[in-house]
């Protein structure tokens, strides 16, 4: 065998080693879920379910105890669905207006705004949580869906600001300059020129987006209330309620209800996701 095929067959060792050192993890996670009480017990970690059955998904969707209720993590799936789909679509779009305004727009006083809106990327959480509640009991939205989509979409304007106007200032400034000269406006420019050029970072905020609140914990377990806790405050919960018997195929179940959605998007999105970062990374 040729020196370069045994760097191949070296590399591609090293890299399955990795994938299944990352992948473990998950696997322990579904297998676990499939498995009866009674296997778990007996069973070993690694070892795949005998009968797998979907029991202790049924259980952690629908009846699981999260504290003193015991309706399973459904209805703090659909409340982190509630908050997740406005805060993500108002953030990024008005995170992509920000872009096109601080590149294409520029006036006295817009690099300084942008440090500031910079600042907030790098603004530990906790921060904010003391102020932001006095805000959203001004507001009357405290320890709602409402107030948690608020907060999540001033905490995410840094980002998706600084991602749409680090592309931004890629694409090139004659076709804002032809656009003008041809009589187009501001915001005809922003839907028929700057919008459909900009697939790749809109790609690329969404998922950041998405996966950021959706795995969201701090904001959650602080700015909800009892009707609107986000699923991972749920699954938290149903972790830590103790009962006689300690159910780890319904943990595992419930864990990976709540990881479903970001894998699924990563999954169908991955390779955008990945495309977007490559295209803002050669832009200019």
């Amino acid at each position: 065998m040729s020196r370069l095929s045994w760097h191949r067959v070296l590399l591609w060792a090293v890299l399955l080693l990795f994938a299944a050192w990352f992948l473990t993890p998950l696997y322990v996670m579904l297998a676990t879920s499939l498995k009866d009480m009674e296997q778990v017990r007996t069973g070993h970690l690694l070892s795949l379910p005998t009968s797998p059955s979907f029991d202790a998904w049924a259980k952690a969707w629908g009846s699981a105890c999260t504290g003193i209720d015991c309706g399973g993590l459904k209805p703090f799936f659909m409340n982190s669905v509630a908050m997740v789909v406005p805060a993500v679509l108002v953030s990024t779009a008005i995170g992509a207006l920000n872009g096109y305004v601080l590149s294409k727009w520029r006036f006295r006083g817009s690099e300084t705004l942008f440090a500031f809106l910079l600042f907030g990327v790098f603004m530990p959480m906790q921060v904010v949580l003391l102020p932001m509640s006095q805000v959203l009991g001004w507001l009357g939205i405290a320890s709602s869906i409402w107030g948690l989509i608020l907060v999540h979409v001033i905490a995410g304007l840094p980002s998706t600001t600084l991602f749409f106007r680090n592309y931004y200032v890629g694409v090139p400034d004659e076709l804002v300059k032809a656009a003008t000269i041809d009589g187009a406006g501001f915001w005809q420019i922003f839907w028929r020129i700057v919008l459909p050029l900009s697939t790749p970072i809109l790609m690329v905020t969404l998922i950041w987006q998405f996966t950021n609140i959706w795995n969201d914990f701090l904001y959650g377990v602080v700015f909800s209330g009892a009707d609107s806790k986000p699923v991972t405050v749920g699954l938290n919960n149903l972790a830590n309620t103790s009962s006689s018997v300690k159910e780890y195929n319904v943990d595992m179940a419930a864990a990976m209800i709540a990881g479903l959605p970001t894998l699924i998007v990563y999954v169908l999105a991955g390779k955008y996701f990945v495309r977007g970062l490559t295209a803002g990374a050669v832009k200019g």
